[in-house]
């Protein structure tokens, strides 16, 4: 079932990118895109500290749960690079502290930098912990992009499906937020069918919600969409109802932050809103995600994932590109109160299925463990 080999990588202007990677030359130095000035420029910045990676997870200049992850783990290896003299080990715990601190809610964060530390037990001379720690980052790139190509193949058995369904009529998506290549080093997860099914010449069209207050929608997928030479439209949040109850979605695919192990999913604010309207229009509702993207802890995603409150100010204003440069306008009262919500959570009733690297699942613990056996 396999289609997508390394030389597919997603695309800037015609050249092959994907959204982190060591310098050419320069090991030593992590390079990124950085998100925060898409689409209007593409600019890509140097890690070269700890504080690099935080700053760059914390602003935002990253993001998406996989591409956090693997910045996160790339931070410790940048922090064993400037570790000269000391205790080794409770330095490496003070830099994964500082590191998990920067976003509460994406799983993918803590599970990495954990991951980083577990190659690094027994560790006690920096060269050899610097070189272990650059094998674990980049052993978990290359398990991320693995796991979004599979999650492409096995996603895009269900817009086969509909396609056929249709009688191969262009087949509409919805999808909210951001879970595409620059989410999650290449391919992304909710877009990887999407990527599949053009690929292979299926006729579709993807809904793109804006995704306020930081428009990762609008700015990031339509972009990456635009690239690839995929048909879509950019619309309101709050729109999506509208068009499933007349007939206008076919499926909707997102992608996730952090789900229990009992299907519960929490994704970026106003998921919920976009279930719930696909339930009530018989419109199925998938989730596209990686096995970092699991909690195993958690069984009740409601109660128990941690949903980060983000500062007023993405509320307060709004940006844009004014010409010759990104600006920003207040659209809110000085004397209002704002609450900014960065997620929320997608019961599993809600949830027709979860695709993953290992496959189609259920939402709930039994079709979870099954599918991901051990690896859970």
């Amino acid at each position: 079932m396999q289609f997508f080999t390394f030389e597919d990588t997603m695309r800037v202007n015609g050249k092959k990118y994907h959204s982190l990677w060591l310098k050419p030359g320069q090991p030593e130095l992590v390079e990124i895109i950085d998100q925060r000035f898409l689409p209007f420029r593409f600019v890509t910045r140097e890690l070269h500290t700890l504080g690099d990676a935080c700053s760059a997870i914390r602003e935002m200049q990253v993001r998406g749960a996989p591409l956090i992850g693997v910045t996160a783990a790339f931070g410790i290896y940048l922090a064993l690079t400037a570790f000269r003299k000391g205790e080794i080990v409770p330095y490496l715990h003070a830099c994964a502290d500082e590191l998990i601190a920067t976003r509460p809610t994406a799983v993918n964060l803590n599970y990495a930098v954990h991951k980083v530390l577990q190659e690094l037990e027994g560790c006690t001379i920096p060269e050899e912990a610097r070189r272990k720690a650059l094998a674990a980052a980049q052993g978990l790139l290359e398990a991320e992009l693995k796991s979004c190509r599979r999650i492409g193949e096995y996603g895009l058995t269900v817009i086969e499906s509909i396609s056929r369904m249709k009688k191969q009529k262009t087949v509409n998506i919805l999808t909210h937020c951001n879970a595409g290549w620059l989410a999650c080093i290449d391919y992304g997860t909710a877009t990887a069918p999407i990527y599949a099914a053009h690929e292979k010449g299926i006729d579709l069209h993807v809904w793109v919600d804006e995704t306020r207050p930081r428009n990762q929608g609008a700015r990031l997928t339509a972009w990456e969409l635009g690239q690839e030479g995929i048909p879509h439209t950019v619309i309101v949040d709050n729109a999506g109802g509208h068009l499933m109850q007349h007939g206008m979605v076919d499926l909707v695919i997102v992608g996730s932050d952090r789900t229990t192990r009992t299907g519960d999913v929490a994704n970026k604010i106003g998921t919920y809103l976009k279930a719930l309207a696909a339930f009530d229009n018989h419109i199925p509702f998938y989730v596209a995600l990686p096995t970092s993207s699991i909690d195993r802890e958690l069984t009740d995603g409601i109660s128990q994932i941690p949903i980060e409150e983000r500062t007023d100010e993405e509320v307060r204003y709004i940006e844009g590109w004014n010409g010759n440069d990104l600006a920003r306008l207040s659209i809110v009262p000085e004397e209002s109160n704002v609450m900014n919500y960065g997620f929320d959570v997608t019961p599993a009733r809600l949830v027709t299925g979860l695709i993953t690297e290992s496959g189609i699942c259920a939402a709930d613990e039994k079709s979870i463990r099954k599918i991901f056996g051990k690896k859970l």
